[in-house]
Protein backbone atom coordinates (compact mmCIF):
# COMPACT_ATOMS: atom_id res chain seq x y z
CA UNK A 1 0.00 0.00 0.00
CA UNK A 2 1.10 3.42 -0.87
CA UNK A 3 2.13 5.55 2.01
CA UNK A 4 -0.85 8.25 2.66
CA UNK A 5 -3.08 8.90 5.57
CA UNK A 6 -4.33 5.51 5.86
CA UNK A 7 -0.43 4.38 6.68
CA UNK A 8 -0.61 6.53 9.75
CA UNK A 9 -4.31 5.40 10.59
CA UNK A 10 -3.21 2.06 11.11
CA UNK A 11 0.03 3.02 12.72
CA UNK A 12 -1.67 4.82 15.08
CA UNK A 13 -4.52 1.99 16.09
CA UNK A 14 -1.43 -0.37 15.88
CA UNK A 15 0.26 1.47 18.67
CA UNK A 16 -2.49 2.07 20.95
CA UNK A 17 -3.79 -1.91 20.25
CA UNK A 18 -0.27 -3.08 21.49
CA UNK A 19 0.20 -0.59 24.26
CA UNK A 20 -3.21 -1.50 25.89
CA UNK A 21 -1.81 -5.34 27.28
CA UNK A 22 1.72 -6.42 26.93
CA UNK A 23 0.23 -9.88 25.98
CA UNK A 24 -1.42 -8.50 22.78
CA UNK A 25 -0.29 -10.56 19.49
CA UNK A 26 -0.41 -8.90 16.03
CA UNK A 27 -0.36 -11.29 12.93
CA UNK A 28 -0.91 -10.71 9.44
CA UNK A 29 -3.57 -13.65 8.12
CA UNK A 30 -5.35 -13.71 4.76
CA UNK A 31 -2.62 -12.89 2.49
CA UNK A 32 -3.12 -12.86 -1.53
CA UNK A 33 -2.24 -11.04 -4.31
CA UNK A 34 -4.14 -8.59 -4.51
CA UNK A 35 -2.89 -7.66 -0.36
CA UNK A 36 0.31 -9.57 -0.39
CA UNK A 37 0.74 -7.84 3.07
CA UNK A 38 -2.07 -9.59 4.46
CA UNK A 39 -4.57 -8.30 6.90
CA UNK A 40 -2.85 -7.13 10.20
CA UNK A 41 -4.83 -9.05 13.17
CA UNK A 42 -5.08 -8.67 16.83
CA UNK A 43 -5.23 -10.84 19.65
CA UNK A 44 -5.28 -11.89 22.88
CA UNK A 45 -6.88 -14.90 24.56
CA UNK A 46 -8.48 -14.53 21.18
CA UNK A 47 -9.14 -12.12 18.59
CA UNK A 48 -9.40 -8.63 19.52
CA UNK A 49 -9.37 -7.08 16.28
CA UNK A 50 -8.67 -6.91 12.30
CA UNK A 51 -7.22 -3.83 10.83
CA UNK A 52 -8.46 -3.28 7.05
CA UNK A 53 -7.98 -0.86 4.65
CA UNK A 54 -10.06 0.30 1.91
CA UNK A 55 -9.76 3.17 -0.87
CA UNK A 56 -11.82 5.88 1.65
CA UNK A 57 -11.24 4.80 4.70
CA UNK A 58 -9.77 2.15 7.58
CA UNK A 59 -11.58 -0.14 8.77
CA UNK A 60 -11.28 -1.83 12.70
CA UNK A 61 -13.54 -4.55 13.05
CA UNK A 62 -13.48 -5.81 16.59
CA UNK A 63 -14.88 -9.98 16.29
CA UNK A 64 -16.92 -9.66 19.60
CA UNK A 65 -17.79 -6.16 19.51
CA UNK A 66 -21.88 -6.89 19.74
CA UNK A 67 -20.94 -8.29 23.19
CA UNK A 68 -18.49 -5.11 24.72
CA UNK A 69 -19.77 -1.88 26.43
CA UNK A 70 -18.93 1.52 24.05
CA UNK A 71 -19.95 4.32 26.44
CA UNK A 72 -17.87 6.53 23.82
CA UNK A 73 -20.25 5.17 20.57
CA UNK A 74 -16.99 4.30 18.97
CA UNK A 75 -18.29 1.69 16.83
CA UNK A 76 -19.88 3.42 13.87
CA UNK A 77 -19.89 0.40 11.49
CA UNK A 78 -21.06 -3.33 11.67
CA UNK A 79 -23.85 -2.22 13.88
CA UNK A 80 -26.21 -4.75 13.26
CA UNK A 81 -24.10 -7.62 12.56
CA UNK A 82 -24.59 -10.34 15.54
CA UNK A 83 -21.20 -10.93 16.56
CA UNK A 84 -18.97 -8.19 15.30
CA UNK A 85 -19.32 -4.01 15.52
CA UNK A 86 -16.40 -2.22 13.28
CA UNK A 87 -14.74 1.48 13.61
CA UNK A 88 -14.45 3.33 10.10
CA UNK A 89 -12.12 6.36 10.13
CA UNK A 90 -11.92 8.12 7.06
CA UNK A 91 -9.59 10.82 6.23
CA UNK A 92 -9.72 13.86 8.69
CA UNK A 93 -11.29 11.63 11.32
CA UNK A 94 -9.96 11.31 14.68
CA UNK A 95 -9.32 8.41 17.04
CA UNK A 96 -10.08 9.35 20.53
CA UNK A 97 -7.06 7.48 21.72
CA UNK A 98 -8.42 7.19 25.19
CA UNK A 99 -11.78 5.57 24.25
CA UNK A 100 -10.77 3.44 21.82
CA UNK A 101 -7.81 1.77 24.68
CA UNK A 102 -10.15 1.17 26.82
CA UNK A 103 -12.49 -0.28 24.00
CA UNK A 104 -8.92 -2.61 23.55
CA UNK A 105 -8.81 -3.65 27.34
CA UNK A 106 -12.57 -3.96 27.25
CA UNK A 107 -12.15 -6.71 24.26
CA UNK A 108 -9.58 -8.80 25.94
CA UNK A 109 -11.07 -8.65 29.71
CA UNK A 110 -14.06 -10.16 27.38
CA UNK A 111 -11.58 -12.72 25.40
CA UNK A 112 -10.00 -13.76 28.91
CA UNK A 113 -13.11 -14.37 30.82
Amino acid sequence: MTEDWRTGTIEQARALILAADPDVVEEAKWRKAANPDGVPTFSCAGLICTAETYRDKVKLTFAQGAALDDPSSLFNASLDAGTRRAIDLREGDVLDEAAFTELVRRAIEHNRS
